[in-house]
């Protein structure tokens, strides 16, 4: 049934996706990123960082789409934001009934499974890939608002800043950033200094490389902010044994505040244990 595979495959493979980290398209794998002049990097960086949304909500409808193989699903939904606070996304089974409910907040990370009544609530610290990976809901926000981040940061600095180095590449610019297993990537217009991709890839010499493709387009003004905002996000993840696809597009955007931050799981649900989410999704 389309409903019950989509449901396997959105459950299971989101957190992967959060969690796995590492993608890396050729063209930022291939080159080394060479550091330019220090006043036209803090420049260009102050410009990317002046873009940033500074409205507290971004709520919208969502067309949200997985793929794995030859396999692929499309689904509605909503997607709910507080800066800082929690990032929600509901996605509906014919169109008005909640399947799965995907919510991120500070603390923990909330997946439900609506149809057969199961849930995992955990916080990021007891995830190990999560912890070691250094991934956090900051580097979540930072991917679904379009903005550069650092690991274990809630903001990043002047000094933090520093740490970034540049290279142009044609009409756009390579925005890098290493860590001891991570490589980070970021590829933003030169003229505008809109990130247009984020680029992660996690290194394990043991198990092989893990990448995770955040892709942004279709750029709109928000009314309230008069700043672009991407309506069309996809997101790749290629793990040694598959691909996993997933895209979100954005229609209706509004800054809603009158919603409830957090879900209470109903005493009808079931917890799962991560194990159980990591062995449905290797099974598919």
């Amino acid at each position: 049934m389309k409903t019950s595979y989509f449901l396997k495959v959105a459950v299971m493979a989101l957190p992967l996706v959060l969690a796995s980290c590492g993608s890396k398209k050729k063209m930022v794998e291939e080159q080394k990123p060479a550091v330019t002049v220090s006043t036209e990097q803090t420049a260009f960086l102050d410009k990317v960082s002046n873009n940033v949304q500074t409205t507290k909500f971004i709520t919208s409808k969502v067309k949200f789409s997985v793929e794995v193989g030859a396999q692929d699903i499309t689904l509605t939904g909503n997607l709910k934001m507080k800066r800082d606070d929690v990032i929600r996304l509901q996605l509906m089974a014919f169109g008005f009934v909640e399947a799965a409910r995907l919510e991120f907040t500070k603390d923990y990370v909330l997946i439900m499974d609506r149809i057969n009544k199961q849930y995992l609530k955990a916080p990021y610290m007891s995830i190990d890939f999560l912890r070691n990976s250094g991934l956090n809901f900051y580097t979540l926000q930072a991917l679904f608002w379009n903005e550069l981040f650092q690991p274990n940061r809630s903001k990043i600095s002047a000094e933090d800043m520093q740490k970034f180095t540049t290279n142009t590449d044609n009409e756009d610019v390579v925005i890098s950033l290493e860590d001891t297993k991570l490589d980070y990537s970021w590829l933003a217009n030169q003229k505008t200094g809109l990130i247009k991709m984020t680029n992660i890839l996690y290194k394990d010499r043991f198990n092989g490389n893990t990448q995770l493709n955040w892709d942004y387009d279709d750029f709109k003004v928000m009314e309230n902010t008069n700043k672009k905002f991407p309506n069309s996000m996809n997101v790749t993840l290629t793990t040694q044994k598959k691909e996993v696809k997933l895209g979100i597009k954005l229609n209706y955007i509004n800054h809603e505040t009158e919603w409830e931050t957090r879900t209470e799981v109903s005493n009808k649900y079931r917890e799962v244990s991560i194990d159980e989410i990591l062995q449905r999704f290797m099974a598919l």
